[in-house]
């Protein structure tokens, strides 16, 4: 018995061998046939790696909360319609490559939900980065600087959802509407992102400045997209 988990584990089939300890251990082995052993050591495969997929892409996500969509407080009051978050939460809108805004004031829930979204997505599978935007800002800057500037942004490209957190806290300048507007053309139509602010959607015009690129931009993302608009008290004060 030894033996076998040791293979196994040497085959990288560790669901398969801590299923077989624990077979052996409670004495099923003996009382399974062939086709149903063989089923289940498949099946505790599959959920270690799955388990796994999903601890990976959460970790490589970097999010700021630990935060999932049965934590939610969906009530339609606080502008989180409970129908709308289920037809979000079956990754509909990733195959389409839809964008989410998520608007509100300070401590409403606004990057909560966003990473609530997030971690679903990873548990389907999907690639996801979170940024707040004046880090994400940062990063092409000093990308920039060391000459990774098409490295970065093709990294950035390539997430299945991109999450901007806090967009609007300073209004963007110079090569940063660029780099902006790089970001947002690469995904459109092609993978999701979610945005979320305090400023409302109407004052995003300012906040990228250069008038060319902020009706680019915001054709781009705010016509066919998903919209929240978070009401209520602060939760950071509960």
């Amino acid at each position: 018995m030894d033996e076998i988990i040791k293979e196994l584990h040497a085959l990288k089939l560790s669901g398969m061998a801590r299923l077989w300890a624990s077979l052996n251990e409670t004495k099923r082995l003996d009382k399974l046939t062939l086709v149903d052993g063989l089923m289940l050591l498949l099946q505790a495969e599959r959920d270690t790696r799955t388990t796994n997929r999903n601890a990976r892409l959460i970790k490589e996500a970097d999010f700021r909360y630990n935060a999932t969509m049965e934590q939610l407080q969906a009530t339609s009051h606080r502008g989180m319609d409970p129908n709308q978050l289920a037809v979000l939460g079956t990754g509909g809108y990733l195959q389409q490559g839809q964008s989410i805004l998520i608007t509100g004031a300070a401590g409403v829930g606004k990057s909560y939900l966003a990473t609530a979204l997030g971690n679903k997505a990873c548990h389907q599978g999907y690639k996801v980065g979170y940024f707040n935007m004046q880090k994400l800002l940062g990063k092409l800057r000093l990308a920039r600087v060391e000459g990774t500037i098409v490295k970065l942004i093709i990294k950035i490209s390539r997430l299945d959802l991109l999450i901007i957190d806090d967009f609007g806290m300073k209004a963007l300048e110079g090569q940063q509407q660029n780099d902006f507007m790089e970001i947002i053309e690469d995904r459109h139509g092609r993978k999701s992102t979610i945005i979320a602010s305090q400023l409302p959607v109407s004052s995003w015009y300012d906040v990228i400045g250069n008038e060319v690129i902020a009706d680019a931009v915001l054709d781009r993302i705010v016509h066919s997209s998903h919209r929240f608009d978070l009401k209520g008290e602060s939760l950071r004060k509960k």
